[in-house]
């Protein structure tokens, strides 16, 4: 059975993200679509469902390594600051942000705390993303076998 590591980050980011917006269980806070995700940032995202995909780049990330804190994914989600014309360094992204991120994970049960303060999944939440990775991988064999029928009709 497929897991999440067997799959590309891309194709099942937007799978669990379209899938917490389904389900509508995820809480989104009010402020969601005026704030930066970082202070190297002149503007808010563009993508108004930014919160879903930043949710589940995190629960991958958490997946993936068993124990993380929010200092880790800030530093993760972090990007280019630009200092004029002084060289670019590399800044953290709010610390704020991904901790509301992890506590609406943690009250759907995708996410738990630790017991030195990081965060883990769930066994609800790791039956949940290898359910979605199963479901993508199923679909990218669909999407494969109608392109072959396809080009066997295109050759007769």
């Amino acid at each position: 059975m497929p897991g999440v590591r067997d799959i590309s980050a891309d194709a099942f980011i937007v799978a669990y993200s379209s899938h917490l917006k389904r389900s509508g269980k995820l809480e989104v806070p009010t402020w969601v679509d005026m704030v930066k995700t970082g202070s190297y940032k002149e503007l808010a995202p563009y993508d108004p469902d930014w919160y879903y995909v930043r949710a589940a780049a995190i629960a991958r990330h958490i997946y993936l390594r068993k124990d993380v804190g929010i200092g880790a994914l800030t530093k993760l989600h972090g990007g280019r600051n630009r200092r004029g014309n002084r060289p670019s360094h590399h800044a953290p992204c709010s610390s704020s942000v991904q901790r509301r991120i992890c506590q609406s994970l943690e009250k759907i049960g995708v996410l738990e705390q630790t017991d030195n303060g990081g965060r883990r999944i769930s066994q609800d939440g790791q039956r949940d993303l290898d359910r979605i990775a199963t479901a993508v991988v199923e679909a990218a064999r669909e999407e494969e076998e109608e392109e072959v029928e396809e080009e066997e009709e295109e050759e007769e």
